[in-house]
């Protein structure tokens, strides 16, 4: 910048000194003129020339300190917002290295981002996409009660907002505070949105948290919801073999254990009504595949089938089965279950997949 200061004040210095006035009154030769203006023009078109280099070299200079914060992962909150104005990177490109964060996991620095360019965006819609994105990387990063307040903020200024509304529902379901969730899915209805399986859902879980209510008076209340909607038979499945055995055994026709083969599987020996076992045809595969029984050669499953003579064979390899839950919404696979799918929220939508696996513990012993 001095640079340009000092060569801003040596053009005036070269104009005044050969000034037309002095340059008439004292030459009145008209080459000479000539010959003052060609130079005239190649100083001032040199200096701006030089200026632009100069200025071309700052900016290559700044553009490589921002780089290498960039390699080093040091870059400064201010220097978003330097990208935003002085630079004028458009917003989207921001986010979009927003969401490079929010990809590798680095949830902190994806915040920073979207906090810091908070405060300098006045567009409405685009500082509540910015609140919306704040909202889920809170959400993402754990820090729910956060997200809660972010997403009842934008609720004030777009009480339709739809998204919001969405995860606003996750986060009370997380925070275990499921009336509230269903207050949520109720609005969601209100705009056309379906909410007959979350209901549904949310129902089921209002019931197996009441501690109010005795494990009977539970058990009563989920049966009623499971004659009609067979969506919540595992959960209602799971409750049953923790808190209410008699009950899922004497009931056990009603179920199709195919569908919750894994529990089936790793339930304790002394857990299982050989009796009843006796009576189905399904479990009677799986527990002879398990060792736990000896009267059948074959199976129609292939796994099974194999561990079946695996189980009869003289020596006898460690085999076993291993499961993963596939979500029939996203495809995508997951080592355990979950009753809402971690990456689209569809709820209720894991189906298990099993195979042959070595196994690493004793027979009879229980992952319970």
């Amino acid at each position: 910048m001095n640079f340009y200061v000092n060569m801003q004040h040596f053009l005036k210095q070269l104009i005044k000194v050969l000034s037309v006035d002095n340059i008439v009154l004292e030459y009145r030769d008209p080459l000479l003129g000539i010959i003052i203006i060609v130079a005239l023009i190649f100083i001032i078109s040199f200096i701006t020339y030089s200026y632009g280099i100069y200025k071309e070299r700052n900016a290559r200079k700044d553009y490589r300190k921002l780089s290498l914060r960039f390699e080093l992962g040091k870059l400064k909150e201010e220097d978003y917002v330097h990208l935003y104005k002085t630079y004028n990177l458009p917003f989207d490109s921001i986010l979009l290295l927003a969401s490079s964060f929010l990809h590798k996991g680095d949830y902190n620095k994806a915040i920073s981002v979207y906090l810091t360019l908070l405060e300098h965006v006045n567009d409405r819609v685009k500082k509540e996409e910015l609140l919306e994105l704040l909202g889920t990387t809170y959400f993402k990063g754990g820090f729910l009660q956060r997200s809660k307040e972010i997403f009842l903020r934008i609720l004030k200024f777009s009480p339709h907002n739809k998204n919001a509304l969405k995860y606003l529902l996750l986060v009370s379901e997380k925070l275990k505070d499921f009336k509230k969730a269903k207050e949520i899915a109720s609005c969601l209805e209100e705009l056309d949105i379906n909410m007959k399986i979350d209901k549904i859902y949310l129902d089921a879980l209002i019931i197996l948290n009441d501690s109010i209510l005795s494990f009977e008076r539970r058990t009563e209340l989920l049966y009623e919801i499971f004659k009609e909607h067979k969506i919540i038979e595992r959960i209602f499945v799971s409750f049953l073999i923790q808190f209410n055995k008699p009950f899922f055994w004497e009931h056990i026709k009603e179920f199709d254990c195919s569908k919750f083969i894994d529990i089936m599987w790793y339930l304790n020996f002394d857990d299982i009504d050989f009796n009843k076992v006796l009576d189905n045809s399904f479990l009677l595969e799986v527990y002879n595949a398990k060792g736990h029984l000896k009267n059948l050669e074959h199976s129609h499953d292939f796994d099974l089938d194999i561990l079946m003579l695996i189980n009869r064979h003289e020596h006898k390899i460690n085999a076993t089965l291993d499961f993963e839950f596939i979500c029939s919404s996203c495809k995508h696979s997951h080592p355990v279950f979950d009753t809402r799918c971690p990456h689209c929220h569809n709820i209720l939508t894991f189906n298990v997949k099993h195979h042959l696996t070595k196994s690493f513990y004793e027979p009879y012993q229980s992952l319970q």
